[in-house]
């Protein structure tokens, strides 16, 4: 669907429902002109009459009513579920999946997650264990966790955990102008 349909669709509804182009211009923040020159260019594109108009009132045609009758509770039903998708913002609910080694799953996930479950009831958590590099994008992953030396080089990488490794080999991953802006700033 071309978006101007779905524009010219949400201004046809609503002239028909208001059943007048003043009030019908008020609800959508548009002018009056601006609108009927919206339904024109729709009735010209579809060659029909969509909307009877006199100097005091607009009603639907019957091609108008039947589009009415068929594309308004579409429309509200879109709107509907864009209201409950915005309601997702206030309340964090649904599933993530975690791929992860066994070690990470037992020493951070679920001791972090045993504190966070209680307190948003609507999240679920799927936790697989794997010791592969996992493509998390191809697999609908949420989150990978793996060990510093498992990580992918096109990942993005947070630590999540405390640091196993030794100091010296996380030395040797810095470059060597980074360890001279990080000396320089200690």
């Amino acid at each position: 669907m071309r978006r101007e349909t779905l524009h010219d669709l949400l201004a046809f509804v609503a002239v028909a429902r208001e059943q007048s182009f003043t009030r019908a211009a008020a609800k959508l923040g548009v002018s009056q002109s601006a609108l009927s020159h919206t339904i024109r260019a729709m009735e010209e594109r579809l060659k029909l009459r969509l909307l009877a108009r006199t100097t005091r009132r607009v009603s639907p045609t019957e091609a108008g009513e039947r589009l009415l009758r068929n594309a308004g509770p579409r429309l509200d039903e879109i709107e509907a579920e864009l209201a409950a998708l915005s309601a997702l913002r206030d309340k964090p609910a649904g599933t993530i999946r975690i791929t992860a080694s066994e070690h990470a799953a037992e020493t951070i996930l679920w001791p972090t997650l045993a504190k966070l479950l209680p307190v948003y009831p609507d999240i679920n958590v799927e936790i697989i264990v794997d010791y592969g590099l996992t493509d998390i994008v191809a697999e609908r992953y949420d989150a990978g966790v793996r060990t510093g030396e498992m990580v992918a080089k096109d990942m993005v990488a947070v630590r999540i955990g405390p640091t196993c490794a030794r100091r010296s080999s996380v030395r040797r991953r810095i470059s060597p102008a980074a360890r001279g802006r990080r000396r320089r700033r200690t």
